[in-house]
């Protein structure tokens, strides 16, 4: 046997021991973060950047600390432009993120790798191909921008800033409902769901309430839900998203169906944690 070939088989092997153990080495070092409290300080800053976390139920806030654990442990944070990440940057986004899966079982953005944060709002170059062939090319002012299911990127400025509390908004539930959009094959605004008969009372309800969106701003009304949400029906499940957790009993007065279907996705109730 050559040097070579030997390297190879030995190359080969390992990739195969880590494909049969990879997983529950996975497993085992995600069990050791989520039964890991967080530091006194670190909820001592939860409790004034995250108004849900202050509200929630002790078990609740055990678990999202637990997968704030995770998610800090496993994701790369990528200052850009010469941004410094600090722990408590890092802990503001790992916990607003993480409460979009707080509900759900053993989720914590599996694909995820990098967060890229700017320290205020970034330009985008895209281009658009229509129909007949013809490419537009535009520059885009965002504050957030979910790629795809491995980046997401965020304005730090935009990230720190809290809205009136009339308004509902929160640039890291609304990129990360985008990246759960992406997870069920979108942007649609259909993340990953159940059964048929789920994806049926989803669609039902959403596009009732996209639709009667979408006439209030096309009649010049105020609305409760931001009029980007009519754009399209993944800005309008981002949106509805930002509402969910921020402004819950509102959405739940305002928009029942749509609270009570986001409930169900989410497996949460904000609007019955005490205020």
């Amino acid at each position: 046997m050559t040097g070579a070939l030997a390297l190879v088989l030995i190359a080969a092997a390992a990739v195969i021991a880590w494909i049969v153990a990879g997983p529950q080495i996975l497993a085992r070092r995600r069990a050791r973060h989520r039964v890991a409290a967080l530091g006194e300080a670190d909820r001592m800053y939860l409790r004034r950047r995250v108004p849900s976390y202050r509200f929630m139920p002790a078990d609740l806030q055990r678990r999202l600390e637990g997968l704030v654990n995770v998610f800090l442990s496993e994701k790369e944070f990528v200052g850009c432009q010469g941004l410094q990440m600090t722990r408590p940057m890092q802990l503001s986004i790992a916990a607003q993120a993480c409460l979009l899966v707080l509900g759900r079982d053993e989720h914590v953005y599996d694909h995820l790798r990098t967060i890229l944060v700017y320290p205020s709002q970034f330009v985008v170059h895209e281009q658009w191909h229509d129909e007949d062939g013809v490419v537009t090319e535009e520059e885009r002012i965002l504050a957030g921008q979910a790629w795809d299911v491995s980046r997401v990127v965020l304005s730090w400025e935009d990230v720190a800033a809290r809205a009136p509390d009339s308004e509902a908004y929160n640039v890291v539930i609304h990129e990360f409902a985008h990246y759960l959009d992406h997870e069920g094959g979108g942007p649609d605004g259909t993340p990953l769901l159940g059964d048929r008969e789920e994806h049926a009372r989803w669609a039902s309800v959403f596009q009732a309430e996209f639709d009667a969106l979408r006439a209030a701003v096309d009649r010049g009304e105020e609305t409760f839900l931001d009029a980007y949400a009519a754009e399209d029906e993944a800005e309008f499940f981002a949106v509805a998203s930002e509402a969910f957790f921020e402004a819950p009993r509102e959405l739940a007065r305002r928009h029942a169906p749509l609270y009570g279907q986001l409930r169900s996705y989410y497996r949460l109730d904000p609007a019955g944690w005490a205020a």
